[in-house]
């Protein structure tokens, strides 16, 4: 499986990882299947939401 970055958009993560939709839930992330998850990055998802995309990558890669 190829490794999840922060550049990807939010639907690509979820596309190429379905899991990762509970692991961006369990951060708080609830908004994952709004509109602007189409057109958002991981570090763009990140920043609006107040949290550390490192921390994130971490998670989503295990």
């Amino acid at each position: 499986m190829a490794e999840i970055t922060k550049d990807m958009l939010i639907a690509e993560i979820i596309r190429t990882k379905p899991e990762a939709a509970n692991i961006l839930m369990s951060h708080g992330m609830g908004c994952i299947g709004c509109p602007s998850s189409q057109m958002e990055t991981l570090e763009q998802a990140a920043m609006v939401h107040g949290m550390d995309v490192e921390v994130l990558l971490n998670d989503l890669n295990k």
